[in-house]
């Protein structure tokens, strides 16, 4: 049968079970939501406020499922807006597939209206991208677009679709989910690899192990947890990696790194083998690479091939597929029974642990913490960036993957709101609550007007401290307290704000008035709630790693 390309695109995403678009309109892309008008059955279409804020929907749709996420724009202006949601999620392999409309084929390359090279902006931040100028290409494109956003380390595609494609006929035959690429991942490592690799295992006396966010997207996180078991490895987690290893997990120490735990930066300061899975040796972990983990060996596994002897050379490295790798170690090595390394860690975290709150005083972890209780730690929590994402990972007790949706690599102020619907929209049955902070919800609180329309029950929890947070406690720190352009001295009143959109506004300026909001927060089914706590404006992020220092050098008092 022969279709417009408009109407392929609306059956191709119907092939793909795509049951979520989050989009806004515009003259190029006109045709695609007429179809989607009338043939997008089963296709729910949320309307953004604004093109960034459906990409970050899309983003935390897809962290929070493991599915690929879709959002809309028209050219120009539209498309612009999606860049920094698409360079969010290529940052952390997100699986993103983004549909942009561009002006007629024939005007391209003549400064035609809101007309941008939309694939050449996106080419260093999407896994691949397409222009199509061809409506008789466009159905292959859009199954190779998804196929290639999820197969093995994900992220973001963006097809760029002319508009006279959109309206011209072909020949129409549906092709099931799969295109005809062959994407799987190729393994780099042989049969002596992972017997040389079990060897080191099982000779090492203080093993440790670093899981990362592609522990999450590779599903292994149990696997992970046997082998910690079977060796009595310790394990830390990057900040993508918060939720791969259950926060009672008697051997789990916490974040590494910048801000990671004194036990964990200690441990791995002194262990003779780091086994690194799915994590990219990132500057926010290693801090000065001379002095990371200069007493071990490393081992890095890993789905991307390029990520491996990039940041940190490893002694012991494997790309290709993560449950094989560790599988095959797992089956080559025999339990160790005692371990007097993992009781020296554990009497380490007994002897660092701070588990007093201050109950005197409105702070973020008697927050957060109280947060976590409330909801019995099942809540999907999304963040902003800043001291309110490292609260967050610090204070909340994750039990799970994918309970933890946060902007790491790119570090997006204004991502968690957007990823908070996205995420609600994908989980209607759990409760999901945006931590954020004054500065960053302030980027795209008008997000709430989308949440409002669909009775979405997010709970926007803003850690208001009057400040760009992380920025004054570095400038505390490190600029002798100029505090250059950092205090918020300004509106708006967030209650009044919640109240505009029709949403619930909460203040809480005492520790005894958090409960109470919660509760209210908690118990709204149909409504967004924000509730504004008032904290004080130098709470700090701490522990800290200075500039230039190695992570055992931190200020943690």
């Amino acid at each position: 049968m022969k279709l417009s390309g408009a109407d392929i695109v609306i059956e191709c995403l119907k092939e793909q079970k795509v049951d979520t678009i989050f989009g806004f309109p515009g003259g190029a892309v006109l045709n695609i939501y007429d179809s989607l008008y009338r043939r997008g059955t089963g296709i729910n279409h949320i309307l953004t406020t604004h093109e960034q804020g459906a990409a970050h929907a899309a983003d935390g749709f897809a962290r929070a499922t493991g599915k690929t996420g879709v959002c809309m724009a028209t050219s120009g202006p539209g498309a612009t807006n999606l860049v920094t949601g698409i360079a969010t999620a290529y940052m952390d392999s997100v699986p993103v597939v983004a549909i942009t409309g561009q002006v007629h084929s024939s005007l391209i390359g003549k400064d035609s209206f809101q007309e941008v090279d939309i694939t050449g902006v996106t080419m260093p931040i999407t896994k691949h991208n397409f222009l199509v100028k061809d409506v008789e290409k466009l159905a292959d494109i859009i199954r190779m677009a998804f196929q290639i956003a999820s197969t093995g380390r994900p992220g973001p595609v963006l097809i760029d679709i002319c508009k006279d494609v959109t309206i011209n006929k072909t020949e129409f035959k549906p092709a099931g989910v799969k295109s005809r690429l062959n994407l799987k991942v190729k393994n780099s490592f042989t049969e002596e690899d992972l017997d040389e690799a079990a060897e080191a295992v099982q000779k090492s006396e203080r093993p440790v192990i670093l899981s990362g966010g592609g522990t999450i997207i590779a599903g292994v996180t149990d696997i992970l947890i046997e082998l910690s078991e079977k060796i009595k490895a310790p394990i830390s987690t990057t900040l993508m990696g918060t939720g791969s290893v259950p926060y009672n997990y008697p051997l789990y120490m916490g974040l590494l790194g910048m801000h990671g735990t004194r036990v964990s930066n200690r441990a791995v300061s002194e262990c003779d083998l780091l086994i690194t899975v799915g994590a990219r040796f990132s500057d926010r972990v290693i801090s000065d690479m001379r002095r990371f983990a200069p007493k071990a060996r490393i081992m890095h596994i890993d789905a991307d091939p390029a990520e491996i002897n990039k940041n940190i050379t490893v002694h012991y490295p494997f790309s290709g597929n993560i449950e094989q790798v560790l599988k095959g170690i797992l089956e080559r090595i025999k339990p160790i029974e005692d371990s007097l390394w993992a009781k020296n860690v554990m009497s380490w975290m007994e002897e660092y642990g701070n588990n007093n709150t201050d109950n005197s005083r409105l702070t973020p972890k008697f927050i957060i913490e109280k947060i976590s209780e409330m909801t019995d730690s099942e809540a999907v929590i999304t963040t902003e960036v800043g001291q309110n994402q490292i609260w967050a990972a610090q204070y909340y007790k994750f039990k799970r993957p994918r309970q933890y949706v946060s902007s790491g690599g790119l570090g997006t102020m204004g991502y968690g709101t957007g990823a908070a619907i996205g995420a609600q929209i994908a989980l209607p049955d759990k409760k999901v609550i945006n931590i954020a902070g004054d500065g960053s919800f302030r980027m795209n609180c008008n997000e709430l007007a989308t949440a409002v329309h669909y009775k979405l029950p997010v709970i926007i929890a803003v850690m208001n401290n009057g400040t760009l947070g992380m920025v004054r406690q570095w400038q505390t720190l490190f600029y002798e307290k100029r505090y250059s352009q950092t205090t918020l001295n300004r509106g708006p009143d967030f209650v009044k704000l919640a109240d505009a959109y029709g949403a619930i506004g909460i203040r809480v300026e005492k520790p005894e008035q958090v409960e109470p909001a919660i509760e209210k927060a908690l118990s709204s089914n149909d409504r967004p709630v924000v509730i504004d706590f008032v904290i004080g404006i130098d709470e700090m992020v701490l522990p800290i790693v200075p500039p230039g220092k190695g992570i055992d050098e931190l200020i943690y008092d």
